[in-house]
């Protein structure tokens, strides 16, 4: 995974004109839609979670609420993920559980959350529902069943297994791979 990241990072680090290239190859409207998006990470016969997943993440990225990702939000999205501080991380991670937009995490949101990534991964080394009861009885200190975002941050700060495992979890890696391996096949066509 280590050479990935590196060849991610150095193509983060080319001049913007080369980064604006080659999006608007791929997206010449100049805008890229939930649509463009499922069929560039390939999510023919992927779960409705894994659906609902990629969903929420496009939703999040879509920074002003339009339905399209932009080049602006584009970039920032890469660098959120490649180059983000902790904080910014945790508090990306909150937006995308918390699907309702209510300002707390519930379990089920949770447990769906991670279901999806399992799917679209096919990594399924442990149980969402472990994965979920883990993390509430560490970070869920009033034992509500909800997790506000403060909770979140300094639960997750506060138990580095945890951290560890949302780290390796939330790992889109290989979902920037996959759009940027289209790209490159794109510009090759």
């Amino acid at each position: 995974m280590g050479s990935h990241c590196s060849n991610l990072d150095d193509i983060l680090e080319e001049d913007m004109h080369h980064w604006y290239t080659k999006f608007m190859k791929e997206s010449p409207s100049g805008l890229i839609t939930l649509f463009e998006l499922k069929t560039m990470l390939e999510m023919n016969g992927m779960t409705e979670e894994a659906s609902s997943y990629v969903d929420q993440v496009f939703f999040t990225f879509d920074m002003d609420g339009d339905g399209y990702i932009d080049f602006v939000e584009y970039i920032a999205a890469i660098s959120l993920l490649l180059k983000g501080e902790i904080n910014q991380k945790l508090k990306w991670y909150f937006k995308l559980f918390d699907q309702d937009g209510n300002g707390k995490i519930d379990k089920e949101e949770l447990e769906t959350i991670f279901k999806a990534i399992q799917d679209i991964t096919r990594s399924y080394d442990i149980p969402p529902e472990e994965i979920v009861t883990l993390i509430y009885e560490k970070i869920d200190v009033n034992g509500e069943g909800e997790l506000t975002l403060e909770e979140f941050i300094s639960g997750a700060k506060e138990h580095p297994d945890i951290m560890d495992m949302l780290t390796k979890m939330m790992d889109l890696t290989n979902v920037l791979e996959i759009i940027i391996r289209g790209q490159q096949k794109n510009a090759v066509n």
